[in-house]
């Protein structure tokens, strides 16, 4: 195998970095505060979501494929860290786009290629089917 990337698979990445707000609204509801908590600290560590390559083939594209789900991204986000009991009452597309930033990434290289790559579902009950329609 050559050093360098050779195999790419048929997805685009995005990352949701969060911003400022999701930072102030963990501040703001967290039961036990971390005071040293910072947005580079809650920026490690970020989800990758994989999307169509064929559909969100671009910055725009892949934007548009979020946004469009953004609610169940936002959940999503929102459910990394506490249960919907401390969630914000109404959540908006406004909203979301002012708590995280898209980054996309058009090239995803599979660096191990010779290995399955395995599904695994994390919810018996899957209750979040928006994010793949």
């Amino acid at each position: 195998m050559s050093d360098h990337p050779r195999f790419t698979i048929n997805r685009t990445m995005v990352t949701l970095v969060p911003e400022q707000p999701f930072l102030d609204w963990i501040k703001a509801v967290d039961p036990e505060p971390v005071p040293a908590l910072s947005l580079d600290h809650v920026r490690e560590d970020q989800s990758v979501f994989l999307l169509p390559g064929d559909i969100a083939d671009s910055p725009e594209n892949a934007t548009h494929w979020v946004e469009k789900r953004w609610q169940a991204f936002f959940e999503f986000m929102l459910g990394e860290w506490f249960d919907d009991s401390l969630w914000p009452e109404e959540l908006s597309l406004a909203m979301f786009r002012e708590w995280f930033s898209l980054r996309f990434h058009s090239m995803v290289f599979d660096m191990a290629p010779d290995a399955p790559v395995i599904h695994e579902d994390w919810d018996d009950e899957d209750d979040s089917p928006d994010l793949l329609h």
